[in-house]
């Protein structure tokens, strides 16, 4: 298993950015310290054919002007608050309008934006890259100081693991997820790719995909991936041009509700199962968050991605881990709130077989 450090590149303010590299001999990751992002998982085939399987730039500068969350880390709050703004304890705190009345990824000021300070990993049975960062109180609005800690670990068995942590000094919403854009064939539209979920359930959302707190069965709608079939099937159904829903995982219990921040290394289930059929890739998903947007790259069309290609609508797929959007205004949704003296500790797995 290998490891590798080299200068991706330069911001205008003469802060030098790092790109890592990951190997296990089968397939290789890289990240950088800009927006602790992943640029590339790199598939090796038994024939010899190499497929990078995710979208995103080839270099520092189209990261910093993108606007499309390419591999990066969304946070303090992924996804959407409404109306930007929530309160905890009577205290109410104003968010930017980032996304019409509502808040996305963080606002203007996101994490996909700041630069982590990036450390090679090296154990027995892994390699792997970790990324901190302290978010300060007041930082996009949201109170407290917040220590994050980010970990891309890649072992012999081709699991890609993304674990999270967060520490705060004050109660503060949290819902750090990775955006990767996914293509397992490398290149072309995801339509054909074929998805299975253990998922029964997505959120109702109202205007602007802000959830209303009631749960849909996806049982005979054009949302059910209960058993598998291609990403093209149904998306013309869908009124908003393709996928950008938040599916419920097994991690949640509609009974007791007994999820929301995860505070311990609790138990992983598998949540889906994402196969290229061409060239016979296949990639599943483990999580301990109780929510995953599934999100088609609607806006993709037009997008100058890696060397130079023109990206195209619904060329790639994301599976947003994470817990439910705007939860810090639903009583219904389990609490995403984190108390000084716990942790947050998220995981996800995202495992290939190719």
């Amino acid at each position: 298993m290998k490891t590798k450090k080299q200068l991706f590149g330069v911001l205008c303010d003469g802060t030098e950015v790092n790109l890592f590299t990951i190997s296990n001999g089968k397939m290789s990751v890289s990240c950088t310290e800009l927006g602790a992002t992943l640029t590339s998982i790199v598939l090796e085939k038994k024939n010899g054919k190499t497929i990078d399987v995710l979208y995103g730039h080839s270099t520092l500068d189209g990261y910093v002007t993108s606007t499309s969350f390419f591999g990066c880390i969304v946070g303090r709050f992924a996804n959407r608050i409404g109306n930007a703004s929530f309160s905890i304890d009577g205290k109410k705190y104003k968010l930017d309008k980032n996304d019409k009345e509502n808040t996305l990824h963080g606002g203007f000021d996101g994490y996909h934006k700041k630069v982590w300070k990036g450390s090679l990993v090296k154990e027995e049975n892994y390699v792997g890259v970790k990324f901190t960062r302290l978010s300060p109180d007041g930082e996009q609005g949201m109170p407290g100081n917040v220590k994050l800690e980010v970990y891309y670990l890649l072992d012999n068995n081709n699991n890609l693991t993304c674990y999270y942590t967060a520490k705060t000094d004050k109660a503060t919403p949290i819902n750090i997820t990775n955006h990767a854009y996914f293509n397992l064939a490398g290149n072309g539209k995801i339509l054909n790719h074929t998805l299975k979920m253990n998922s029964k359930y997505i959120l109702e959302v109202r205007k602007g995909l802000i959830p209303t707190g009631k749960f849909i069965n996806v049982e005979n709608t054009p949302f059910d991936f209960t058993t598998e079939k291609s990403l093209g099937k149904d998306i013309k159904k869908i009124k908003i041009g393709g996928y950008d829903h938040c599916y419920v995982t097994e991690k949640y219990n509609l009974e007791d509700k007994n999820c929301g921040c995860p505070l311990e290394d609790s138990d992983l289930v598998e949540f889906c199962k994402l196969k290229e059929l061409e060239n016979d890739v296949e990639m599943q998903v483990f999580t301990n968050m109780e929510g995953c947007q599934l999100y088609t790259g609607n806006g993709l069309h037009g997008v100058i991605g890696k060397n130079g290609v023109k990206y195209r609508k619904h060329g790639a797929v994301c599976l947003e881990t994470q817990c439910f959007p705007d939860t810090p205004n639903i009583s219904e949704f389990p609490s995403c709130v984190l108390e000084p003296g716990k942790t947050m500790k998220a995981k996800t797995i995202y495992s290939f077989n190719f």
